[in-house]
């Protein structure tokens, strides 16, 4: 995939999730999402999420949408 076609959005869950002392086991119990998708999302490797996803996690982890997700600057 040429560069400028590969997205720089990155999570930063595991950096939240260790300032509030969760596990991802947890934070899947809280939200209701699999631990294999929140996995995903944590690993950068999720291509797509739902509002209602980001909504919930966002209320268990009482942050934003912008603590959550990140775009990187081109080339980083």
């Amino acid at each position: 995939m040429p560069p400028e076609l590969e997205h720089r959005v990155t999570c930063a869950l595991d950096e939240l999730l260790a300032a509030r002392g969760l596990t991802l086991t947890q934070l899947s119990a809280l939200v209701g999402v699999s631990v294999a998708n929140l996995s995903v999302l944590k690993n950068d490797r999720a291509k797509a999420i739902r509002f209602s996803t980001l909504t919930a996690i966002c209320d268990v982890l009482d942050c934003q949408v912008g603590d959550l997700l990140v775009v990187r600057p081109p080339g980083a």
